[in-house]
C-alpha cells in the first residue's frame, strides 16, 4: 500500500480527496496562514495546499512572509475562484507550482498535489545526485549558488532578511600531508556534522572547496544574527577533532554577507562573504576545554540533506 501523502490545507473547509485514485491523501486543515506557518514548521507535509476565495485573501497570501521558505521545501498548489494569467504568472513567479480553478473537480486538484509532489520528489533527487560534493555529503557551490539565486528572487517582495557565512578551515591541509587524503576527508565529513548540528533545518551548508564551507542562513530575525550564528559555528570546530586515532585541531577564519544590506545579488554576497573569511584572524584552536576532545557521537553521523 502507498504511503498516504500529507497535505496541509489553509482555506475553510478541507477538500475530501480520501478516495482520489492519485493518492492516497491526508489532508489536514488549519485556519490561516499564521497557523499554516506554525504547523509547517512543527509538523512534516509533502504538499501545502492553499485556498485564497477573495481579492483580499489572494493579496494576503502574494505577501505572506512564509511562503518563499515553503516554495524551497514543499510543493505549492493554490485554489483561486476565477484564475486570470496575471494571477497565475505572479503565483508562479512566488514559486507556486500550480493554479487551480475553484470549480475544478477533486481528481483535477489531486491530480495536481500529486503532480506537485512528484516533481518536487525528481528535483530534489537531481539536485543531490548532480550537485552533491561527494567528500562531505554536501550541496557544491553551484548548487549553494541555485538555492541563493532562488531564494533571493522569492525576496524580491518581502525583503525578509537573510545572511550567508563562509567558514575558512586551517589545518586540513596540514593533516592530509601528515596524515594522508583519507584522514583529511574524514576530517571534512565531521566538520560537515557539526556544522549541520547547529543549524535549523531550513539553514543549508555547502562545501566550497578542501578547507572551505558556506552556511546559507535563510531568514535571520536581527542583523547581528549572522556574526553570532559564525562565532558559535567557528568556536565548535575548534573543538578538536578525532580522526585517525590522533585529535587534529584546526583555526577558523569566518565572513558574514547579509541581505539585503550587503546586496542583492548571489555572487556579490558570496564573494563578500569570501572575502572576510579570506582577511579574517582565523580563531586559535581551543585548548583546555571542559567538555575535552570534541570528537561527540554525532561527529560519526552523516549530515542530513
Amino acid at each position: 500500500m502507498s504511503v498516504p501523502i500529507q497535505v496541509l490545507f489553509e482555506g475553510g473547509s478541507p477538500p475530501d480527496l480520501a478516495t482520489s485514485a492519485f493518492g492516497p491523501f491526508i489532508v489536514h486543515g488549519c485556519a490561516s496562514l499564521d497557523e499554516a506557518a506554525e504547523q509547517l514548521d512543527a509538523n512534516r507535509y509533502d504538499a501545502l495546499l492553499l485556498h485564497a476565495a477573495t481579492a483580499a485573501e489572494l493579496r494576503n497570501l502574494e505577501g505572506w512572509s512564509a511562503l518563499p521558505r515553503a516554495a524551497l521545501n514543499l510543493p505549492l498548489v493554490v485554489i483561486i475562484p476565477e484564475p486570470t494569467a496575471g494571477d497565475v504568472m505572479r503565483l508562479l513567479r512566488l514559486g507556486v507550482q500550480e493554479v487551480v480553478p475553484a470549480r475544478a473537480e477533486p481528481d483535477r486538484l489531486a491530480l495536481a498535489l500529486r503532480q506537485g509532489v512528484e516533481r518536487k520528489r525528481l528535483e530534489t533527487a537531481a539536485r543531490r545526485a548532480y550537485a552533491t560534493d561527494l567528500g562531505t555529503g554536501l550541496p557544491n557551490q553551484a548548487q549553494l549558488m541555485e538555492h541563493m539565486t532562488h531564494l533571493l528572487a522569492l525576496r524580491e517582495r518581502d525583503r525578509a532578511p537573510m545572511a550567508v557565512l563562509e567558514l575558512r578551515v586551517e589545518g586540513l591541509a596540514a593533516a592530509q600531508a601528515t596524515l594522508g587524503p583519507e584522514a583529511a576527508n574524514v576530517a571534512r565529513r565531521k566538520i560537515a556534522v557539526r556544522l549541520r548540528s547547529e543549524l535549523r533545518a531550513s539553514d543549508v551548508v555547502a562545501s566550497l572547496g578542501a578547507d572551505r564551507f558556506a552556511v546559507l542562513l535563510a531568514w535571520i530575525d536581527d542583523p547581528a544574527d549572522g556574526e553570532r550564528v559564525a562565532a558559535k559555528l567557528a568556536d565548535k570546530l575548534q573543538r578538536p577533532l578525532g580522526v585517525a586515532g590522533q585529535e587534529l585541531e584546526v583555526a577558523v577564519g569566518t565572513g558574514v554577507a547579509r541581505y539585503p544590506d550587503d546586496g542583492r545579488d548571489a555572487e556579490a554576497l558570496l564573494r563578500l562573504a569570501a572575502s572576510q573569511a579570506a582577511h579574517s584572524r582565523a580563531r586559535p584552536p581551543a585548548r583546555g576545554r571542559a567538555d575535552g576532545g570534541g570528537d561527540a557521537a554525532n561527529d560519526e553521523r552523516p549530515p542530513r540533506p
